[in-house]
Parts: C-alpha cells; sequence; structure tokens
C-alpha cells in the first residue's frame, strides 16, 4: 500500500471504487492508483455533463437562477458568477478542457469580462475582486488556456494589487467602504496596499498560482503561500468571513478559502508535510476520517450532489498523495 494512504486510519480507495460514479472511479484510478486510463473525453457524454452544458447560453455563458439577490445589488453580474460555477463543475468533476466547444464558448465569454488592466470585473459591480479574478483565472487555467495573453495579463494585475506584505486583500474592504449598491455600483476604488493581507482572499488567489506550471514557482506565489500557511485555524482579518470556523467549512468544486483548498495550492507548489502549520492540518483531517474510509464534512457549497462527500474524499486523498508521497 502506497506511503500515503498509511498514513490514514482507514482506506479510502475502496468506497471511492464502490461509489458508482464513473467520474469519481476514473479519477481515483488515474490520480490516487496512477493507473493508466483512457482519455478524460469517456466522461463528456455523461448525462451530469450533458445536463449542465443544455443550460449553457448561445454566447457562452450561464443564465443565474435567482432574482432576489439580483434585487438587491442589481450592479452585480451574476450570469459571470453562474459560469464560473457551472465551468467549476465541469471542469473539477469530468475533465472538460478547450478541446470541448462548450469551453471554448465560456472562455470567451469570461475573456471579455475581462479589463484592459487584466481583472475580470463585475462579480461585485464595478468594484475589484482579486478573488473571483484569480478563481477565473485558475479554471481556464486548468482547461489549457495558460499560455494565452489573458492569463499574463491577469498575473501582472495581480502583482500590481498585492498588498505590501505579500497576500492579496478585496480593495474596497482595505478602505474600509461599505457593500452596497452605491459603492458596487460606483467608480472603482483602489486598495490601501499598505492594510494587511486576508487569509481567505490570500488562499482563492494562490489557487490561480498553483494552476500555472511557471507562476506556481514564483517568489510572490512561496511568500503569500506560507504567509497563508501561518493563517491556518485563525480568524481573517477582514469582515465578512472574520470566524476561524470557516477554514473548516468547505466546498467542492473549492469556492472560498478552506483548509482543503488551501492544502491543495500548497501541495500544488511544493509545500511539504514537515511544514508544521501543514502537519498540524493534515492531522486534523487524519482526525475526522470515519471508519467507512469518506470524510462527512460541514459544506457550504455544493448543490444537490449526493456523492459530495465522496468527491471531498478524492480531494484530501490527492492532497495527501502529494504531500505523503
Amino acid at each position: 500500500m502506497e506511503n500515503w494512504r498509511k498514513q490514514l486510519k482507514f482506506d479510502p480507495v475502496p468506497p471511492l471504487f464502490s461509489s458508482g460514479n464513473e467520474a469519481l472511479c476514473y479519477f481515483t484510478r488515474r490520480d490516487l492508483l496512477d493507473e493508466k486510463v483512457e482519455s478524460v473525453e469517456s466522461l463528456w457524454h455523461l448525462r451530469e455533463v450533458e445536463r449542465i452544458l443544455g443550460k449553457q447560453l448561445d454566447d457562452g455563458a450561464w443564465k443565474y437562477p435567482g432574482s432576489g439577490r439580483k434585487h438587491l445589488r442589481a450592479t452585480e453580474d451574476y450570469n459571470q458568477l453562474e459560469t464560473f460555477r457551472s465551468v467549476g463543475q465541469l471542469v473539477e468533476k469530468y475533465g472538460l478542457n478547450k478541446k470541448h466547444p462548450a469551453i471554448k464558448r465560456s472562455a470567451n465569454y469570461l475573456f471579455s469580462r475581462q479589463t484592459e488592466e487584466g481583472d475580470f470585473r463585475g462579480i461585485y459591480g464595478n468594484q475589484y475582486t482579486p478573488n473571483y479574478s484569480a478563481a477565473i483565472m485558475e479554471l481556464l487555467i486548468k482547461t489549457g488556456y495558460g499560455a494565452a495573453p489573458h492569463i499574463k495579463r491577469g498575473f501582472q494585475w495581480l502583482f500590481s494589487i498585492r498588498q505590501h506584505d505579500g497576500g492579496w486583500a478585496i480593495p474596497i474592504s482595505t478602505v474600509r467602504a461599505k457593500w452596497n449598491v452605491q459603492t458596487l455600483g460606483g467608480d472603482t476604488i483602489s486598495p490601501d496596499l499598505s492594510r494587511p493581507f486576508s487569509h481567505m482572499v490570500t488562499g482563492v488567489v494562490l489557487r490561480a498560482f498553483a494552476a500555472h506550471e511557471e507562476y506556481s514557482q514564483s517568489k510572490e506565489a512561496i511568500t503569500a503561500g506560507k504567509l497563508l500557511a501561518l493563517r491556518f485555524f485563525k480568524k481573517d482579518t477582514y469582515p465578512g468571513r472574520q470566524t476561524a470556523d470557516f477554514w473548516t467549512r468547505f466546498s467542492y468544486p473549492f469556492w472560498f478559502t478552506d483548509l482543503l483548498s488551501a492544502l491543495d495550492s500548497l501541495s500544488l507548489m511544493g509545500f511539504a508535510s514537515d511544514d508544521p502549520q501543514i502537519e498540524k492540518a493534515l492531522e486534523w483531517f487524519i482526525a475526522k476520517q470515519q471508519e467507512n474510509g469518506v470524510w462527512q464534512l460541514f459544506l457550504l457549497r455544493g448543490g444537490t450532489d449526493k456523492d459530495l462527500a465522496l468527491w471531498m474524499t478524492l480531494a484530501i486523498c490527492r492532497v495527501f498523495k502529494r504531500l505523503c508521497g
């Protein structure tokens, strides 16, 4: 048995295989057992993929299904938010990439939301969103657009808006502006870069760096990664997610920063399990594993997927495999 499985109290591989979920079985074989598998394109015709693709609009976007929140903050681009969510499902669970025409259309739509400065704007109205900009970039990189000029411009913008301490924050939070229609619909507010970083924002931004072979090893990314690890199990600097509990409230595909999404990025960037903070985080997951090998954790997002606990289990196993060998 591989070393990473020996670190756990119970073997997580059998429940992944017994799930009957074709995509879960595929990624278990490919990512955990290093088996030779057929092309990921074999998953692209699954019923769930077709269900998601059936809702794509002609312009490549997905329409946000809600209405009440739009009325509350009408300046925000909720179709862009829904497109990010839908592409995340397609990429992280079914491996779609730019070979698929639907991904090409969605990429064109998302790139159309990129400003000349390099950020993806609209989800916070006229205000900067380093978190959503980076999260969108992460997905586009994973679908094969890592060498696109748009992505390079996005990283240049992230470098330009980095806090002086080496992390990132939401600019309107650094100047203590109110989150209301007037602020979101007003002029774009420049950040106060002298203010402390937000680990919740920095964790999301690092996902774009971790997904990119070149930028994942940049000195800026490594510095931010070290800062992020030091904040494990602590409350954030800024309001909104200012309790330590958010570290152990999870989403899959990843959305906000949590302990798993942070470990995923750091493990891809080459951080090691002998880092005291990473070791502490791994011990937390070891203690939370159930006897059936699965993790049942507090979930913030994930929709109605009955296999969500298994997707979380797969993601946790990937982290253990990278960090523990």
